[in-house]
This record gives C-alpha cells, sequence and structure tokens, in this order.
C-alpha cells in the first residue's frame, strides 16, 4: 500500500521536522526507490546546523533537495514562531558525494494553479501591523507535484520533452528557430550571423552560471581568472542578474531564473541583524554566495549551503532598497516572456510580493509619495549625496507597483493592498511629473522663484532657492530637451542627470510621454557628454574639487569621472535600448551598441569606464563583469527582435489619470492631482 505521512510542526522554537514512511512510499505522488527506514529531518536528527545566522540541512538520502511545500510563510514543513521577528528561513541543503555517483534530486513545488488549490491565504492586520499567513484546509491540501527530476540509478523512466534546436557557438547554445520562451505567439528568431564578440559574451555568461543543489540559481557578479580578491564579486546579486536573466530568457532558458526567483524568495524571512536591530520583513538580500562545505563526519561528502548578505556585509552596511524592487520587476517579465504565470501565482510568491510592498508602503513621517532612502541603497551604493528621495529609487518603485497590480490575486485578503497601490501610483506619478521635471522653460521659471512663501497656493512648495541652479545647467539644457532631476527635498534639488533613473521613466512611464520625448532628445543632443566613447555615464556632471570632498568624502573611488561619480557603465546599454525602442528610436540605441562592441571585447569586458568621455578602463574596474556581458547580449537581442521590448515595457495608464487621490476639497489646493497630469499629456 502506498502511503506517505507529512506533518508541518509551528512551535515557537525554530525547527525542522519532515516525517514520511518511504517504504514504496508515494510521496507528492512520485514513486520513489524502495527504503527500509523512516526520512528524518530535524535539527537533531539530520546534520541540519544552525551556523552563523544561517541553516544548514543535510540529507543522505536518495532524495534531495525539495522545496518547501507550503509557501505562504516560507516555513512549509518547519517550525516558525508566532512573531515573525524570531522566524528564521530554513531550506533543504544538497549533499553531493565528490566520490561517486549521484542520487536523484527530486524538485517540490505547490500545485501550479492557486485558485483551484485547497489553500488559500488570508492577510490581515493586528494591531502590531504584522501579517498573518493561515493555511486553511490542514493536510488536506491537493498532492504536491514534481516539476524536474534528475536521473538517479534507480529512479523510473520520466518523460523527455524534445529540445528545440539550437546552434553551438562556442559552446555557448542559442537558439535559432522559434522560441520556446513565447506564450501562443511563437515569434520566431531570425537566423542570422552570430559576430565573435556575441559568440565571447555567451561563452562568458555561461562561465559566470552558479549551481545550487545542482541546478542553476544565477551568476557572479564577475568571473576574472586573474583576480586573486574578489571581494563580494564572487557574489549572485539581485540587481546584476537582472540583465543575464533577461539574456537567458529571450533564448529560451528560463529555469535558472525561476530558480533565482524563488531561492532569492526563501531568503527574504531570514532574520537579518545589525548590531541588534533588525529591518523590516521584506528586505530581500543585495546577494547571496553558494558555498560547498564537508559535512562532518562523512568522507567526500559535500552541501551546498545559501548564504546571504542583506547589508550587514555591504560598504556603509546600507539595506538594498532596490533588491526587492528588481526582484518583483523581473518575476513580471518572467511571466510575460514564459507565458508562465504560476510562478507569480504561487502562494509563498504572492506573499512575498506583499511583504516587499507593505516594507515600501509603511506609513510614516514623510509628507510626500516618494520612498525615503539613505545614501548608497541602490546601484550607487556608495556616499553620493542621493540620500533623500533619488529618482532611481522611485522610478523603479513605481515600475514595481505597476507590476505587484498585474500580478497580485485580487481577493478580499489583498483588496485594501491593491487600493494603496493605486493611490500611490496615482500621488507618485503626479509628484515626479510636477516637481522633478526640468526643461529650458522650468529652470526659468524656478530662476524667478519667490522663498519663504506661506499657504496652500505656493508657487515654491519646497522652499527652493534660485542660486541653487549651478552654472554648469544653464548652458547645457537643450532648447527641445529636458529630463528629470536626481533628487528633491525641502530647500534642495540634485539637479544632476541619473541616466538609470531617466531611463526607468521612459520605460515604466512615469514620465509624461512628452516627457520622455524630451528626455531622448537631450541624451541624443548631449551625446558627447552622456555617451562618447564608452555608453552611458551613470551621472551626469561629476562631483569635483571642494563639492567632491564634502558629499562624497573624499572618497578614493569615487574621484571625479570615474566609477559612480560620472563614470561610463556599459551594463545601462540595455536599458537605454529598451527606452529607444518603446519611443520609437532604435537607431540611437543601434548607434550605442556599436560605439560598445568595437571595445568591450578588446577591453575584456569591464564594469566601468573613466574620464569625462570614458576613454580609459576604470582604475579598479573588474574585467569580465558579468553584467556588462549580458547587457550588450540583451541589447542585441532586443535590436534584433524589438517586438519583445514590449513585455519589459509599460504605457501610460490613464486609469490612473482618471482616479484623484486627493483628499482634501478642491478649494484647499491649487490643482488636484488627476487635472494635473491629463494637462501635463495632452500639452
Amino acid at each position: 500500500m502506498n502511503t506517505s505521512t507529512f506533518i508541518a510542526i509551528s512551535t515557537m522554537k525554530p525547527c525542522c521536522r519532515m516525517l514520511g514512511s518511504c517504504r514504496n512510499s508515494l510521496i507528492f505522488g512520485f514513486q520513489f526507490p524502495k527504503c527500509n527506514h523512516t526520512i528524518l529531518n530535524n535539527l537533531s536528527k539530520s546534520q541540519c546546523q544552525l551556523r552563523h545566522n544561517r541553516v544548514i540541512c543535510g540529507c543522505s538520502d536518495r532524495v534531495l533537495g525539495f522545496r518547501r511545500a507550503i509557501g505562504a510563510s516560507r516555513n512549509g514543513f518547519c517550525g516558525s514562531g508566532s512573531d515573525w521577528g524570531e522566524t528564521r528561513g530554513f531550506r533543504g541543503g544538497c549533499v553531493v558525494d565528490r566520490g561517486g555517483g549521484r542520487g536523484a534530486l527530486g524538485v517540490v513545488s505547490v500545485v501550479s494553479d492557486v485558485r483551484h488549490h485547497s489553500t488559500s491565504v488570508e492577510g490581515h492586520l493586528n494591531e502590531k501591523g504584522i501579517e498573518r499567513i493561515y493555511v486553511q484546509g490542514g493536510l488536506n491540501v491537493k498532492p504536491l507535484v514534481i516539476e524536474k527530476v534528475e536521473r538517479g540509478g534507480d529512479v523510473g523512466n520520466e518523460k523527455v520533452e524534445e529540445e528545440e534546436p539550437k546552434v553551438g557557438v562556442n559552446g555557448a547554445n542559442v537558439n535559432v528557430h522559434k522560441s520556446r520562451s513565447f506564450n501562443e505567439e511563437n515569434i520566431l528568431t531570425r537566423e542570422r550571423e552570430v559576430s565573435e564578440t556575441e559568440k565571447e559574451a555567451w561563452d562568458l555568461l555561461r562561465s559566470a552560471i552558479v549551481d545550487y543543489c545542482g541546478n542553476p540559481v544565477g551568476t557572479v557578479a564577475a568571473s576574472d581568472p586573474a583576480d586573486k580578491l574578489p571581494l563580494n564579486y564572487d557574489q549572485v546579486f539581485i540587481r546584476d542578474f537582472v540583465p543575464s536573466a533577461l539574456a537567458f530568457l529571450f533564448n529560451g532558458e528560463g529555469e535558472i531564473v525561476k530558480n533565482f526567483l524563488l531561492h532569492s524568495l526563501q531568503l527574504q524571512s531570514w532574520e537579518k541583524t545589525v548590531d541588534c536591530h533588525s529591518p523590516g520583513q521584506g528586505l530581500m538580500p543585495a546577494s547571496f554566495k553558494v558555498r560547498t562545505m564537508p559535512l562532518e563526519g562523512r568522507n567526500g561528502e559535500f552541501e551546498d549551503v545559501l548564504d546571504p548578505d542583506f547589508g550587514e556585509s555591504a560598504i556603509g552596511r546600507v539595506a538594498p532598497v532596490d533588491s526587492g524592487l528588481w526582484w518583483i520587476i523581473l518575476l513580471r517579465a518572467y511571466g510575460r516572456i514564459t507565458g508562465d504565470y504560476t510562478l507569480q501565482e504561487r502562494v509563498d510568491v504572492q506573499t512575498g510580493i506583499r511583504l516587499i510592498l507593505k516594507l515600501c508602503l509603511t506609513d510614516g513621517f514623510d509628507m510626500f509619495p516618494t520612498l525615503l532612502v539613505t545614501d548608497g541603497s541602490c546601484m550607487i551604493d556608495r556616499r553620493m549625496g542621493i540620500h533623500g528621495h533619488p529618482l532611481e529609487i522611485q522610478a523603479l518603485f513605481y515600475s514595481a507597483l505597476r507590476s505587484s497590480r498585474e500580478m497580485l490575486t485580487v481577493n478580499d485578503a489583498t483588496k485594501t493592498l491593491v487600493a494603496a497601490i493605486n493611490n500611490r501610483l496615482s500621488a507618485l506619478s503626479f509628484h515626479i511629473r510636477e516637481y522633478y521635471w526640468v526643461d529650458m522653460k522650468k529652470i526659468n521659471e524656478i530662476y524667478r522663484y519667490k522663498t519663504e512663501e506661506y499657504s496652500t497656493d505656493a508657487i515654491n512648495k519646497f522652499n527652493i532657492y534660485p542660486d541653487q541652479i549651478p552654472y554648469w545647467l544653464v548652458d547645457w539644457i537643450p532648447e527641445t530637451g529636458g529630463y528629470l532631476i536626481g533628487n528633491l527635498q525641502p530647500a534642495h534639488m540634485d539637479f544632476r542627470f541619473f541616466t538609470l533613473g531617466n531611463l526607468w521613466s521612459i520605460i515604466s512611464s512615469l514620465g509624461t510621454p512628452k516627457q520622455n520625448d524630451s528626455i531622448l532628445h537631450l541624451m541624443e543632443d548631449k551625446w558627447d557628454d552622456l555617451v562618447a566613447n564608452m555608453p552611458l555615464k551613470i551621472c551626469y556632471p561629476a562631483l569635483e574639487y571642494e563639492e567632491w570632498r564634502i558629499i562624497t568624502g573624499s572618497d578614493p573611488k569615487n574621484t571625479p569621472w570615474s566609477y559612480h561619480n560620472g563614470g561610463s557603465w556599459p551594463t545601462l546599454l540595455w536599458q537605454f535600448t529598451l527606452a529607444c525602442i518603446k519611443m520609437r528610436r532604435p537607431e540611437l540605441a543601434t548607434k550605442a551598441v556599436a560605439l560598445a562592441e568595437k571595445r568591450l571585447s578588446v577591453d575584456r569586458w569591464p564594469e566601468y569606464y573613466d574620464t569625462r568621455h570614458g576613454r580609459f578602463i576604470g582604475k579598479q574596474s573588474r574585467l569580465f563583469q558579468t553584467w556588462t556581458v549580458a547587457g550588450f547580449l540583451t541589447s542585441k537581442m532586443l535590436l534584433e527582435k524589438p517586438e519583445m521590448a514590449s513585455m519589459l515595457f509599460w504605457e501610460e495608464d490613464f486609469e490612473l489619470l482618471e482616479n484623484c487621490v486627493c483628499s482634501l476639497d478642491k478649494s484647499n489646493r491649487k490643482k488636484c492631482s488627476r487635472l494635473a497630469a491629463r494637462s501635463q499629456l495632452v500639452g
């Protein structure tokens, strides 16, 4: 008789326990080989140890590498305290026998269609504002299914899907016929001659892949064989992996992206502490590293361990605010490109989205709809004077909100959250469009501002002093272009041009269509400043002299026209390409890609370039930087098949313009957000 018993235990102390009767058992609908013992996983009986805030679970049975079955709290088959602040995440490790053959790897997940699943998630807030997750129905749930089985000696025959034809590119398989990644459309990949630079790029991208328990889970930040001190460049960064993920997805390879999304999600629930203080529940790690460690008392056996960094090891100990935003954006991209929407419908994934959003949408003291962050909390992860409300974070925040609204399952538990998303989207788009935008007309208006206005009808709402307009901007701003400034706070406007924030404002339609078009006009007009010999400047202009000493603290890495202080970053190329395709200006992207293609391979794929015009390889630039490689490949594929770009960008949302979120009477303010936004659309 085929029987199996699995029990989820919830206690106040962390534990991990899985019971299973394995004699001819049919576990999760899959027949495993005979075994005359019981699988028993807990902290005392299965090599599960707690090491430096990590849980490592080894298992020597034939069945290895289970994913947790009940993912709503990311503690399936694991104990969790009733208070999330005391919860640690547990996951099955992988035992690797270096001396012999490996056993079968069974990967288990929740039945994909959660709308017909017998479990449901109810989220509600108690007096402390902590979300609790309930799984109804007890153990009477539909059986789980095996998504993938790696062949072992005793495993039965599985049906193997026929692979799409691929062409070998120096060891890198590239699809040349229809892409399996497109849902229903079956867009054909145009056959073309692949350049030597592209062949090398695919080789480098594949050599950067990191495996966890025999499955790919990401790519390292850089893979320079000559680098003897990689620091954290040998880790998988969430933001760095995004262009790699898109390259794989466009090539019909979704497994690595799915694994990355799920494993990084599992790390979200870990306890994170710096000097006895823990950040919010939904924080995603900046990066993680796969460590292979020997099993105590077992010769030749090793275990893979995920070791995350939530900022506690970063320079400055800054939490990665953008990691959760990038994760949500990539999750949406995975669904749209592959057509596999079941991943985002999973209970654990839905809960992960909600935790990130609640962390971002938490009420605070701020009067603005923008996110308030510290310096160094995004791609610019060192002190560069971007603390406050930097444009990059706001553009990614807006994109993540729009992504979440598409993916969230709407029910009684989420309708309040969805309403909060809509309200924030409306307020945020108005705020950025109205107060961050500068062109010649707006700068002249600021030049004539009156200060110290005290009224609800004040024109100079942030009390900006006209003397803040920098000398360089007066002659730099073109007649027909404009851009979104880098930051806005009371009595302070950061007039620097930040490329990533402006590009994502175009991609997400955070700016109006007219503003988005003007941004590209400015970039074309100021090509020698923003692109020059290598695309693209991370910001313009650089901080120099006394300003550099005061704002950066005399940072030796962020010297003028280097690194984050005006350096040129080739990884921005794919985002520039995406924005150009959206605005029907692909010729600009083609020009930039051709410029980069001449140098990247010769220069060994640097992380960034120095000098005002990007002529020198960065003085501390890592070579063979993965997101440089991936950004180039993604740009080439987008230009080859521009129809794919529509799966990554957003068009204007007219519903946001129809809904005014003002709670005040119209007579108490100059104009409401709905009317202002609409006037900018038609203007």
